[in-house]
């Protein structure tokens, strides 16, 4: 029990809610890992257009690409991301507290792993988003070297002990039959992780790197 939320019926939740700092200093530690997701992620958002990130964290991500408002169910996560000027409401995936066609797009960064209902997931996404508008997952992908190294490790790490990792071919296959098409995708992290430098290169397509990002778009 932290405060007055049971997070054990939430045991997504929990390891973000006690390990906010070690969570943070996971990026202080892997900053080129870091940019090179980050330029993943920012060649696929589209310019110009109202987004919302979904799971936000502490803004990591949000921050640098301009999104000012987002939905995380830690309440320790919230605080840090508010403190950079970001709008962040309480809320899961699988219920956002949006009206229907709020944004233009919708941005999800290593968070399906740790949502109850993926399905229902992109659902509410699809539901919050414009005619015309994008989904964009970025996620490690299950069947890459550092897909199945946390997976192999997965007892060991407080964040990824609850986690579901999904290959790309899974997370695709459930955006399209939510009624997502025209999916483009980008890929980084082509080396271990102790091997990263500014260089790290950004690819189209996948299956070489264990970065992915996925943009689909609304039917």
């Amino acid at each position: 029990m932290l405060g007055n939320v049971n997070y054990s019926t939430m045991p997504h939740i929990l390891p973000f809610q006690r390990y906010t700092a070690r969570y943070e200093k996971w990026f202080e530690d892997n900053p080129w890992v870091y940019r090179a997701e980050l330029r993943a992620v920012q060649s696929l958002v589209p310019e110009g257009r109202y987004g919302v990130e979904i799971g936000i964290g502490t803004g990591r991500f949000a921050e640098p690409l301009g999104i000012t408002i987002g939905v995380d169910p830690s309440s320790h996560m919230r605080e840090v991301a508010h403190n950079k000027g970001i709008k962040v409401l309480d809320g899961v995936a699988e219920n956002l507290p949006f009206k229907n066609s709020a944004f233009e797009f919708v941005l999800m960064v290593t968070t399906i792993c740790f949502v109850d209902d993926i399905n229902k997931s992109f659902e509410e996404a699809l539901r919050i988003l414009v005619k015309g508008g994008h989904l964009i997952i970025g996620l490690v992908d299950r069947t890459s070297p550092l897909g199945q190294m946390y997976h192999r490790h997965r007892e060991s790490n407080v964040f990824y002990r609850e986690a579901t990792f999904y290959s790309v071919e899974e997370v695709l296959e459930v955006m399209k039959k939510t009624g997502f098409d025209d999916v483009s995708f980008r890929q980084t992290i082509f080396h271990d992780l102790s091997k990263i430098t500014k260089q790290e290169p950004i690819k189209s397509g996948y299956g070489e790197g264990s970065f992915i990002v996925l943009r689909g778009t609304k039917q």
